[in-house]
């Protein structure tokens, strides 16, 4: 199979698992509360992570990184898995996970403006465009489709996910001067931070009990396609493509197929507002990756 054609069919298939987890996060927020299912979702994904490793042969690497790396592997461990995915699933407990799902979308664009700040990269009128453009989809997901009464269905869920959006961004700047090999360095964050998350929610109360399989099932899958093998099959597909971009691009279908899910097997009704507001993001995000054609 052609390179090309090989990073495609990877791409496709990221996606579409990609695509299936915001279901599968409100699937499993019905058995379990956020801190309970980020760790076992994270328990998980460090299994299957652990497996590829063992099998790659690079245990000894992961030992060397993170004694060599011990203060960075710790800060990128508490940002992700620990807060990223905390706060993210605190939104989706308090949004219906069609607007939880689009705003989360926006963190491309929120890494291009917290660049500015601790990348000293330049801000060009694109970004500036594509943030006005995008945040107002935003509103109007927020409002459910009256922008300017700024009658929020649920601010906090709103604040939750735009958050979420800042804590991922800050994860990849801090990992733009780490050279690890991007599984060792996943690997090495879920190590760490698995007994953190663990410990958290024993000593706040909020690790609880669970009495459902239907839950364990859920984050288990969780862990496997949101935060583990899915990753995989989006690295080879950029490590065959001959245009990184057209594989880049693929990652609009994500939302729009997201939806579907949602509307079937979550039975919720896809609100007006909902598509607009993703359109509306999207046509940000298209703008803001036209930048480099103008300057």
């Amino acid at each position: 199979m052609k390179s090309q054609n090989l990073a495609y069919k990877y791409a496709l298939i990221a996606i579409f698992f990609w695509s299936t987890v915001a279901t599968a996060f409100k699937i499993a927020l019905t058995y379990l509360n956020p801190i309970t299912l980020v760790f076992f979702a994270s328990i998980s994904s460090m299994l299957i992570l652990l497996c590829i490793i063992i099998l790659k042969r690079q245990l000894k690497d992961v030992i060397s990184y993170i004694i060599n790396n011990w203060k960075l592997v710790l800060l990128l461990a508490l940002i992700n898995p620990f807060l990223y995915y905390l706060v993210l699933f605190q939104a989706y407990d308090a949004l219906p996970a069609q607007e939880a799902q689009v705003i989360n979308y926006t963190w491309a664009l929120m890494l291009t403006f917290l660049s500015v700040i601790f990348l000293k990269q330049k801000l060009t009128i694109n970004d500036i465009v594509a943030g006005i453009i995008c945040y107002f989809g935003v509103l109007i997901i927020a409002t459910k489709g009256e922008p300017f009464s700024l009658n929020f269905s649920n601010l906090n869920g709103v604040f939750l996910a735009l958050f979420s959006t800042v804590l991922w961004s800050m994860y990849w700047i801090i990992n733009t001067k780490n050279k690890v090999e991007p599984i060792i360095g996943v690997f090495s964050n879920f190590i760490i931070s698995v007994p953190i998350i663990g410990l958290y929610g024993y000593f706040t109360g909020t690790l609880q009990e669970v009495t459902e399989i239907k839950g364990i099932f859920a984050a288990i899958y969780v862990g496997f396609f949101e935060m583990g093998v899915t990753f995989l099959f989006w690295l080879n597909a950029m490590k065959h493509a001959e245009s990184t971009s057209k594989i880049a691009n693929l990652i609009f279908i994500s939302p729009f197929l997201s939806l579907i899910f949602i509307h079937f097997l979550l039975g919720e009704e896809i609100y007006y507002s909902t598509l607009f507001g993703l359109i509306t993001i999207i046509l940000g995000l298209i703008i803001q990756q036209l930048k480099n054609k103008f300057y």
